[in-house]
C-alpha cells in the first residue's frame, strides 16, 4: 500500500504485488479447469443418457416389432388352416353332392331336369368359389402364386360374384421382387381394404395399380364409395391392422378420403432380402 497526497488529502493506493498477481492467476486457472471438468462430465453424462434411452427406445421397437411379427405369424396360421379345411372338408362335401345332382338328374321327371341343372350348376360355382377363397387364405399358395397374381384372383374372383366392378392394372418388372413374406403382407394390407370397400363403401367400382420399380413398388388402390371422415375412423380396427403391418415390413401407407369421394389407398414398399 502506498500514500500519496491529492490537493491536500490523503488517497490510498493499493498496489497488487508479482505474487499476488500470481496467485490471481493461479486461482482463475484452477476456476477454468473446474468449470471445464463440470462440463465435460455433465455432457459426458447427458450422452450416455441419450444412449441408454435411444436403446432403451430400440429395444422397444425390436420387442413391440417381435409381438406383432408373432400375432400376424400366428394371424396367418389360423387363415391356413382355415382355408385347408374349407378345401378339405366343405369342399369334399360339395363335391360329393355335385356328383349326387349328376347321377339323379337321369333319375327325375323331364320337368324338374331345369331345376337339377340349376342347382347343380350352382353346386358347381359355390366349389369353385370355395376353392379360389381357401388359396387366398393359404399364405404358402400366396408366397408361390406372387402379390400380382394373387391380387389379379382376387379382383376376378368380385367380378365373377358380381360384388363390384374391380380392375387391376400392372407396370414395371416384377422379377425385382421376390416372393416372400413380405409379399403375403402387403397382400392382406389389399385384401384389408378390399373387404372394408365391399362392406362399407356402396361402391360400384374398385381400381388397384400396381407399379414395380427397381427398388421399391407402389400399390394405389381406390374405389368410389361414401368415403368417410378419416378423424373419426382412425381407431377402426382395420386400420389399425394395415398400419400395423405396413409398419412391420417398414412400408409406407397412406389413406385419404372425404366424405362421399371414395377411399384412396397408397403403399409404398422399398424392397428388401426376406
Amino acid at each position: 500500500m502506498i500514500l500519496s497526497i491529492l490537493n491536500d488529502s490523503i488517497v490510498e493506493v493499493y498496489v497488487v504485488t508479482d505474487s499476488e498477481r500470481h496467485f490471481l492467476i493461479y486461482m482463475i486457472g484452477v476456476l477454468v479447469v473446474l468449470v471445464s471438468i463440470f462440463i465435460l462430465f455433465f455432457l459426458i453424462f447427458q450422452k450416455r443418457k441419450n444412449k441408454l434411452l435411444q436403446e432403451k427406445l430400440k429395444q422397444q421397437q425390436l420387442f413391440e416389432e417381435e409381438i406383432s411379427k408373432t400375432q400376424i405369424e400366428i394371424q396367418e396360421e389360423i387363415l391356413k388352416n382355415i382355408g385347408q379345411d374349407l378345401h378339405d372338408n366343405v369342399g369334399q362335401l360339395l363335391s360329393v353332392a355335385n356328383m349326387q345332382l349328376s347321377v339323379l338328374m337321369h333319375e327325375v321327371s323331364s320337368d324338374l331336369q331345369d331345376s337339377f341343372m340349376e342347382s347343380k350348376h350352382l353346386v358347381k360355382e359355390s366349389l369353385q368359389e370355395l376353392r379360389s377363397l381357401s388359396k387366398l387364405l393359404n399364405s404358402d399358395v400366396i408366397v408361390y402364386r406372387g402379390l400380382e397374381e394373387s391380387v389379379n384372383t382376387e379382383i376376378k374372383r368380385f367380378n365373377t360374384l358380381g360384388l363390384i366392378n374391380a380392375k387391376l392394372t400392372v407396370e414395371g418388372d416384377s422379377s425385382h421382387f421376390k416372393k416372400g413374406k413380405d409379399s403375403i403382407i402387403l397382400f392382406r394390407i389389399l385384401q384389408e381394404f378390399f373387404s372394408n370397400t365391399i362392406k362399407y363403401s356402396e361402391a360400384s367400382l374398385l381400381e388397384v395399380n400396381i407399379s414395380f420399380k427397381p427398388g421399391f413398388i407402389i400399390i394405389k388402390a381406390n374405389d368410389d364409395g361414401v368415403g368417410f371422415d378419416i378423424n373419426n375412423i382412425e381407431k377402426g380396427s382395420g386400420l389399425i391392422n394395415m398400419k400395423s403391418r405396413a409398419k412391420l415390413i417398414r412400408a409406407d401407407l397412406k389413406i385419404t378420403s372425404k366424405l362421399k369421394e371414395g377411399v384412396q389407398l397408397e403403399i409404398k414398399y422399398k424392397y428388401r432380402s426376406v
